[in-house]
């Protein structure tokens, strides 16, 4: 349950060690660390329960309607504001910790070229500066709302249907870039453990687990 916050950040990371930046008080940078007492497969389901508490905590703070692109971005009218990376050590078959990074994009007012036109932020949106502080405790408050919900399955059971009233991919064509060869399909939205559905052209669906998934609409595809 314990909550670090950096006011700046020069070394961040995303998947697939994208790197992320946290200019000095522009934005929320920090860090959650949990001991849950669940399965070391289901842990990557927390970033799906991030992406929700985040959500759901913008939306009530800053009154915009968030979405969320599977498994764990949030996005402002198809732009990226959120992004959360959730890292885990194990010992055998159990849990030592988990930590769930998050970064806000809040007051920032400009991007580097490379993502200037898939990423937004609070104040590109609304047109005005926001305070970060009641922003972080919404989060948080939020988060402890959808982790005890998690906790109470070990998985999505009982978040999966409000995840599924904001995620963006739901009954969209989407591009599944996958090792073994890619395909595009529907996106019906998520199942118990977190995976992203999709009915493929021979009406056959499939469970994607991890990945890229590329969406029409969103971020250029």
């Amino acid at each position: 349950g314990s909550v670090a916050v950096a006011n700046a950040q020069e070394a961040g990371k995303g998947r697939l060690g994208r790197h992320w930046e946290t200019p000095k008080g522009s934005a929320l940078a920090f860090s959650l660390l949990l001991r849950p007492q669940i399965q070391p497969e289901n842990a990557s389901m927390l970033t799906l329960v991030a992406a929700l508490a985040v959500s759901r905590a913008i939306d009530e703070y800053a009154g915009i309607k968030t979405q969320i692109k599977w498994p764990n971005d949030a996005v402002v009218d198809g732009k990226k504001i959120c992004g959360i990376l959730t890292e885990m050590s194990t010992e055998e078959d159990s849990i030592r910790y988990v930590v769930v990074g998050i970064g806000i994009n809040v007051n920032t007012e400009s991007f580097p070229p490379e993502i200037s036109d898939t990423a937004t932020s609070l104040k590109l949106s609304l047109g005005h500066e926001l305070k970060r502080e009641p922003l972080i405790g919404a989060v948080l408050k939020s988060f402890e709302q959808y982790y005890s919900r998690f906790m109470e399955y070990g998985d999505m059971t009982g978040l999966m249907d409000e995840y599924n009233e904001m995620l963006a991919n739901r009954k969209r064509q989407v591009r599944v870039l996958d090792p073994h060869g890619s395909y595009e399909g529907m996106a019906l939205g998520i199942d118990k453990e977190g995976c992203l559905l999709v009915k493929r052209e021979d009406d056959s669906v499939s469970a994607v687990i991890s990945g890229e998934v590329s969406v029409r609409g969103i971020y250029g595809y």
